[in-house]
């Protein structure tokens, strides 16, 4: 279970530095945005510069909000790292307009969550589990009355 607004903060931050990426062409800022997803997700988030920002400096001043199943934002953000990566292989390789595209999906996506809440990889990975024939339900929160 993780703090619901923690993912909206990390969405926020990839898209907001994907967008600074594609407007002024450095395309690095797209690989730091994919390292830093990769060492969040192998590492823990106490190695994720967003998730240490929002838990040491914006969290204690508001409050934890509402709690959340982690598995969908996780497999969200080894989406997002897959194709920041690929983006950034493509500016690599001189692809510049398949890094735009990439990059540019990125970039709407993480903004579309941070805005809306909804998270297109959230979905995907609820959908996947009912296609599995196991329908998504959400972690119970320790403690908490069954209904």
């Amino acid at each position: 279970m993780i703090d619901s607004r923690a993912p909206r903060f990390n969405q926020t931050v990839i898209g907001g530095l994907s967008v600074v990426a594609l407007i002024t062409g450095w395309w690095g800022i797209l690989a730091v945005l994919a390292l830093q997803l990769l060492v969040g997700l192998t590492l823990g988030r106490r190695y994720c510069i967003p998730c240490v920002t929002y838990f040491q400096l914006i969290q204690p001043r508001f409050g934890e909000g509402p709690l959340e199943d982690s598995r969908p934002p996780r497999v969200a953000n080894m989406v997002g790292f897959s194709v920041l990566a690929v983006a950034s292989l493509c500016y690599a390789v001189g692809w510049t307009t398949a890094g735009i595209v990439f990059g540019g999906m990125v970039a709407a996506l993480a903004l579309l969550a941070a805005i809306t809440g909804f998270c297109t990889g959230c979905e995907a990975y609820k959908l996947s589990c009912r296609l599995r024939g196991h329908p998504f339900v959400s972690c119970p929160i320790p403690g908490a009355p069954r209904s």
